[in-house]
């Protein structure tokens, strides 16, 4: 299966993030519903990289930081054309936010309102592109993001016919992202991704959680005045 890989690099808009393919696809583990916990583990799977410096250590972010984390595991395309569909019509955000409200619900936790940042990627490769080592470059890059904190969520699709697609992060704030983008194995990635894309653009997003999780709405991303 191809896949695109792009969130993590993004926050410095002039270097291209890195695109890789890969030969098998993955499963991302499904987290239980009907008896939400918090306590059970100290990690959580929350991007195709399983191995344990990949995953969000739930210690280094608040309770509903961890609750949103775990409703993502569910975070699915619900469209073959996601590549140039609209994001807020393309994921199954309705079935997560619901996760969502269960979650909190079992815990007896009371939802204040919070806004996460969300990236999107979407880009176009030629089917010439050579992919032969990005694919460690950018694991390398993942780990820097995870370790960097707030990092919540990365998805990513397959090229499309025309070799265009998305990709996708959810962060606690703006400012985990840029910190999360700076790093060497960034630059490294980066680097050599620059010339892997016909074109790419990013799309920056709110999703926004009210009081008691009674609405949402995902958002053009606004810079704090």
């Amino acid at each position: 299966m191809a896949i695109d890989i792009g969130p993590v690099l993004v926050e410095k808009p002039v270097v291209a993030p890195i695109s890789i393919k890969t030969a098998a696809p993955f499963a991302l583990p499904v987290a239980p519903v009907t008896a939400p916990k918090l306590g059970d583990e100290t990690h959580l799977v929350i991007s195709p990289y399983t191995d344990h410096a990949h995953l969000l250590d739930l210690s280094t972010v608040g309770i509903q930081e961890q609750l949103l984390a775990y409703a993502l595991i569910k975070f699915k395309s619900l469209r073959e054309d996601y590549a140039t569909a609209p994001y807020t019509e393309t994921f199954n955000w309705d079935e997560v936010v619901e996760d969502l409200r269960e979650r909190a619900k079992a815990i007896g936790h009371s939802w204040t309102e919070q806004a996460f940042y969300i990236v999107a990627f979407r880009s176009q490769v030629p089917p010439t592109t050579d992919y032969s080592n990005l694919g460690a470059l950018d694991k390398a890059a993942h780990v820097e993001a995870v370790q960097s904190g707030g990092f919540l969520k990365y998805w990513f699709g397959s090229p499309d016919v025309n070799g265009r697609n998305l990709a996708t992060c959810v962060w606690r704030t703006k400012e985990d992202a840029v910190l999360g983008g700076v790093g060497p194995a960034h630059r490294r990635a980066a680097g050599a991704a620059r010339h892997s894309y016909t074109e790419w653009h990013i799309e920056r997003l709110s999703l926004v959680i009210k009081d008691n999780i009674d609405s949402w709405a995902i958002e053009e991303w606004v810079a704090p005045k």
